[in-house]
């Protein structure tokens, strides 16, 4: 039992992470990463949402209508996100500020539908718990990651102390983001074959691993395209 949790929890961080292995939440990825601050506050704040809708929604797993699962989840989300952003407003304005229409913007985030659906819905609270926290985790490495690679070499510092007397901005505009992000999945994708495992090779659900055992909306539409085209 504890190396099957162990694993569960450690899935989401190293062998299926959200960021770079699934290639979901792209959005907040590219746009919050310019500090480590942020990218931080991102993480935790997703994170926090992941853990507890996940154990919501297991909780409730017997009890939700097959035909208004989705919405229900939603909801659910919904309500830990308005929590969440309340909490940001009281104790961290400033991180409020800064991360703006995308800390709302967690209710659709993909990460989180995606492991309400595909896992909280068919496990157990422990399980559901952990594979939220995993996820999360694998989230918030990834963001912080990215954030200390452009702040240190498009803004000069690290943590608001200055440490590069003429920094690249080009890594804290948009083309940085996405400079900064193909080269991490790169690096992902060589030490997965380099460990024997399938690199990235679709975006979002395509490549998630346990696709066949999703059955939301987003999955079966890809299918349809997948196999009209083959």
């Amino acid at each position: 039992m504890k190396s099957k949790n162990l694993n569960i929890f450690t899935n989401g961080i190293i062998k299926e992470n959200p960021s770079l292995r699934l290639v979901l939440g792209t959005c907040p990825t590219l746009a919050v990463t310019t500090s480590i601050v942020d990218a931080v506050g991102m993480g935790v704040a997703a994170t926090i949402v992941l853990v507890c809708s996940n154990v919501v929604i297991s909780l409730l797993r017997k009890f939700i209508p097959d035909k208004v699962r989705i919405p229900a989840f939603i909801t659910i989300i919904a309500g830990f996100v308005t929590v969440v952003q309340m909490l940001v407003k009281a104790f961290a304005p400033s991180i409020d500020k800064s991360l703006g229409i995308f800390l709302p913007l967690i209710v659709v985030n993909c990460i989180i539908l995606a492991r309400a659906e595909m896992f909280a819905s068919k496990n157990a609270v422990l399980s559901s718990a952990l594979d939220g926290l995993g996820m999360g985790i694998g989230f918030t490495a990834t963001l912080t990651l990215m954030g200390a690679i452009r702040e240190i070499l498009g803004a000069g510092t690290v943590l608001g102390h200055e440490i590069i007397k003429v920094p690249m901005t080009v890594f804290i505009l948009p083309a940085g983001g996405f400079f900064v992000f193909g080269v991490l999945m790169a690096a992902s994708n060589a030490l997965a074959k380099a460990n024997g495992k399938k690199p990235v090779e679709h975006l979002g659900c395509a490549n998630c691993p346990s696709r066949g055992m999703c059955k939301t909306a987003v999955c079966e539409g890809e299918e349809k395209v997948g196999d009209g085209n083959e």
